[in-house]
């Protein structure tokens, strides 16, 4: 009832939640931080595949850009969220087919699947199990785990770009079997674009075509191992531009239509007594100006460097307080909205102080130990390049800048320390709340499992299970050893 299918959705729930939870004062900040955090992003990824048409056909890498975000912001105007759903199906077909067709040709190149890992191992590109608990390095397995839990969970917890959809499902069991579904694709395109990345290097192992010149930055490296292995096969190049589009669109048109819907729920709805028809119509305009504005952020995403490493700088600097003052919101019932205001402004000032500084101060190489490329196989005359020219700053914003899967945390535990603590001394624990805005055991699903259990099998068997699982795994070295 909520929404029209055939257009927008329009209700910002994600946002709403904080206006029910806290007040209109702090939704509408949630409104505008979704917003920047939104068009930054999306012009990060309108500029992402037009590096790749410019290194494959040639096309001026300005007019790749802006044929990009007119043909998103075309579609999603017409066709809305139905539009962005049904192109978002058949668009993850294509990218995955764009995925098999490099590592099928690399591993045939390469002599096997064996050869790239082994190639992969001995250059450094498989150190999954680094353990090392200092948070200042860049990527280790912590960083990825823990940094990336906050991530994921800010983009698919509360961002307005996916809730829409849950949505847009016909119940609640839709909504959670769709998540599963993209689970299993995000599992699906992930691992094909890591084993891409090693067939990348193992290719190009004795001669790296950026530190030879050949690209102008490392975001065009597939794009020329696409032309290079891949030319001799007409169609199958532009097969992969096809896979990296079908990326980009689909997130441009959910994140304009979102966009669109946060706008007309949150910033004119409540002010203009228009009709459905009329807000139909301003958010086909405001699609229209955001997909614009969209190819104008592609500008400023030029300059910030590696597109992985700004997208989730992006990502982490806004999305982390807001997450934080949804999970302020959610699990402590103390927290009032004077607490909630006080720490999203203070972990957002945090996430754009740590943001910036790593943007001016450059990490120190022993923070980010890049892995030595190689230019000696190279068939052609070149002077030997450097690999990166690192400048030391001796300030401490050099440091705590190294790790950017860490913005996202830093802010989200910045926010709930300080909401807490603002709430606290502000009268938090006399706070009546509404039913429902809070997390209650029953909404757990542990909590289900385990009721289901008690219900079919009784309390005693749950114990004794437990009870061998814990006998077992005492004596298991014993076991072992034996």
């Amino acid at each position: 009832d909520n929404f029209s299918p055939q257009w927008v959705v329009f209700d910002s729930v994600s946002l709403q939640y904080l206006e029910m939870r806290f007040d209109k004062a702090i939704r509408l900040f949630g409104t505008v931080l979704f917003i920047i955090q939104t068009l930054l992003y999306t012009g990060l990824v309108i500029y992402a595949p037009a590096l790749a048409l410019n290194q494959v056909s040639g096309i001026h890498l300005w007019g790749a850009v802006i044929s990009t975000g007119v043909v998103c912001t075309f579609y999603c105007t017409l066709g809305g969220l139905k539009a962005v759903v049904w192109t978002d199906a058949f668009q993850v077909v294509i990218m995955v087919a764009g995925f098999l067709a490099v590592i099928i040709q690399s591993v045939l190149l390469q002599g096997g699947v064996s050869i790239i890992i082994s190639d992969s191992a001995q250059g450094g590109r498989l150190n999954i199990w680094d353990f090392d608990p200092n948070p200042l390095r860049r990527h280790t397995f912590w960083t990825v785990i823990i940094g990336g839990a906050f991530l994921w969970t800010s983009a698919y917890g509360i961002n307005q770009t996916q809730v829409q959809r849950y949505v847009s499902c016909k119940s609640l069991f839709h909504a959670k079997m769709s998540l599963y579904v993209n689970l299993v694709s995000l599992w699906t395109i992930n691992l094909c674009s890591i084993f891409c990345g090693l067939c990348l290097y193992s290719v190009y192992k004795n001669c790296d075509p950026w530190t030879a010149k050949r690209v102008n930055t490392q975001d065009q490296l597939m794009p020329y191992l696409v032309l290079d292995i891949l030319r001799a096969y007409p169609g199958i190049p532009g097969l992969f531009v096809a896979a990296v589009y079908s990326g980009t669109l689909s997130t441009v048109s959910s994140s304009v239509n979102a966009l669109a819907a946060v706008t007309v729920t949150d910033l004119i709805r409540p002010y203009f007594s228009f009709s459905e028809q009329q807000l139909i119509w301003t958010s086909k305009g405001l699609s229209i100006f955001y997909g614009a504005l969209c190819i104008g952020m592609a500008g400023l995403a030029s300059l910030m460097g590696g597109l992985l490493q700004a997208a989730i700088s992006i990502f982490g600097t806004i999305g982390g307080p807001v997450l934080g003052l949804f999970v302020l919101g959610i699990l402590f019932p103390c927290a009032n909205s004077k607490g909630g205001l006080a720490g999203l402004v203070s972990g957002l000032a945090i996430s754009l102080w740590v943001c910036i500084g790593a943007q001016v101060y450059h990490p120190l190489p022993a923070n980010t130990r890049p892995l030595t490329l190689k230019t000696h196989g190279c068939n052609f005359t070149i002077a030997e390049a450097a690999l990166t020219n690192w400048t030391r700053y001796p300030t401490q914003a050099s440091y705590i800048t190294s790790a950017h899967l860490y913005f996202c945390p830093v802010g989200t535990l910045v926010v709930i320390a300080v909401g807490l603590a603002v709430s606290l001394l502000s009268g938090g624990r006399t706070l009546k709340l509404q039913p429902g805005l809070t997390v209650v055991k029953e909404d757990l699903t542990c909590y289900k499992l385990y009721k289901t259990l008690k219900q079919k099998v009784g309390v005693k068997f749950i114990f004794y299970l437990c009870l061998c699982y814990n006998f077992c795994m005492l004596f298991y070295p014993y076991f072992q050893k034996w």
